[in-house]
């Protein structure tokens, strides 16, 4: 009766104020060679207490106690326990998208509040009330871009992470856009004279990621200059937004597209995370989703509203700057509670913990291996290129010592041969660094 409410009396009582006498009777119409007329092909059913036990055993079968060196654009970080503590108030979590937006004063503060402090720590005017994922972000801004310039085609650069770049490929091929890619140089970083000659005057926008899919910081203001030079716009990808604690915002960037995972999201085997979008305030009428607000009502007190909210749910569907049906509220929640728990002086010095760790782990894997890449400044993630198969370094590494290796490169750039990105952050011990190091050749 949990599952099924009606009762057979009430069902009973349905069926006559409808006009029929049985359930059949109500679906006579539909012919007979079209209804089933055996039982569903699925197991029998289970009292409460057998399905919970069968969840128990199913979460026995997970792998737990890992320690994670793979990053890669998810980041394994310590998540504050007031974040579930709070998100799991019934009045945020049974949250999804306020229609009637006006009366939902407290998701519409939040919402404003995590846009303003994405504005603070990107760099740019204005921010929105977030987007699906860092690489829906990505392809967001790259149609933003479009929108904006007039023009036809894109360039992305070769180091931006290879699934970003295949979203927004999806996204490319039903607008007929052409894509160009540029590769980066011995330093990792974007190779400036072949964007320079890969620019053209159908160019709308040039997307970099800084960190970049090496670990690499990317010169941000030279490229820039390149691509502004040429009338086009700079879009910068952040996938690890605790970077931008010690590293400073693309504030040269015309559009940050921003994964905030890493800010109290859990790695959740690859979502729901929380994308956003920032950009100047002249930009702001072709920011994808929705934007929050700040008002007076008419006895002067402050409130949040809606504003425009170029959806295809408010306006006509051809004038629709995105087709995002909503936006990550409850995930950017968390990563609003985290931003408030930490501070600004928290984020810094859980950065420079980053820093430190990476630094320790690539010296430690450095000295049993070579790592690429390594003229340039970088975050928490680094490049090392073996004698073994990567793939037979990780699985060395997950039976002997319970370690997560780096991320195999051959799929996406062969030419790096047997090369890993490998990631430390404030969660990797010194001890996991060292029995990563002791199986390194």
């Amino acid at each position: 009766m949990r599952y099924l409410p009606k009762s057979p009396a009430e069902r009973a009582q349905m069926l006559q104020a409808i006009g029929v006498s049985s359930i059949d009777e109500l679906f006579a119409p539909i012919p007979a060679e079209f209804r089933l007329t055996r039982d569903l092909c699925i197991p029998p059913q289970m009292s409460e207490s057998e399905i919970v036990e069968w969840f128990r055993a199913r979460a026995a079968e997970n792998a737990t106690g890992y320690d994670i060196l793979l990053g890669a654009g998810a980041y394994n970080h310590y998540r504050p326990l007031v974040i579930d503590s709070l998100i799991s108030r019934g009045e945020w979590f049974t949250a999804y998208t306020p229609y009637q937006p006006e009366i939902a004063q407290g998701t519409l503060q939040a919402i404003f509040e995590f846009q303003t402090m994405i504005c603070e720590l990107t760099g740019m005017e204005v921010a929105n009330a977030s987007m699906y994922d860092g690489s829906t972000g990505a392809a967001e801004a790259v149609m933003m871009a479009i929108r904006l310039t007039g023009r036809s085609q894109a360039i992305l650069a070769r180091s931006v992470h290879p699934e970003y770049r295949e979203v927004i490929a999806t996204y490319a091929k039903y607008q007929g856009l052409p894509l160009t890619e540029v590769s980066f140089t011995g330093n990792g970083r974007v190779d400036l004279a072949a964007l320079d000659a890969a620019i053209t005057p159908e160019t709308a926008c040039v997307l970099i990621q800084s960190p970049n899919f090496f670990g690499t910081i990317e010169d941000v203001a030279a490229i820039a200059d390149v691509v502004h030079a040429k009338g086009a716009l700079l879009a910068v990808s952040i996938a690890e937004a605790l970077s931008l604690g010690i590293v400073r915002p693309p504030a040269e960037a015309d559009i940050v597209s921003l994964e905030a995972q890493s800010f109290g999201v859990p790695l959740s085997y690859g979502g729901p995370y929380a994308g956003v979008i920032a950009t100047r305030e002249k930009f702001i009428r072709q920011i994808p989703g929705r934007l929050v607000g700040q008002t007076t009502d008419r006895n002067g007190k402050r409130g949040f509203v809606l504003t425009l909210s170029t959806r295809e749910q408010h306006i006509r569907r051809e004038k629709a700057t995105s087709n995002i049906c909503t936006n990550q509220a409850l995930i950017a929640l968390m990563v609003n509670i985290y931003m408030d728990v930490y501070g600004r002086l928290g984020i810094k010095e859980l950065a420079e913990q980053n820093l430190a760790k990476a630094a320790y782990a690539r010296q430690a894997l450095g000295a049993r291996a070579k790592v690429l890449f390594d003229g340039a400044p970088r975050f928490n993630e680094f490049v090392l290129q073996t004698a073994d198969d990567p793939y037979a370094i990780s699985h060395r590494l997950a039976a002997s010592n319970k370690i997560i290796g780096g991320f195999p490169l051959r799929k996406f750039y062969p030419e790096l041969g047997n090369a890993a990105v490998w990631c430390a952050t404030e969660l990797t011990s010194k001890a996991a660094i060292d029995a990563a190091a002791s199986e390194v050749r």
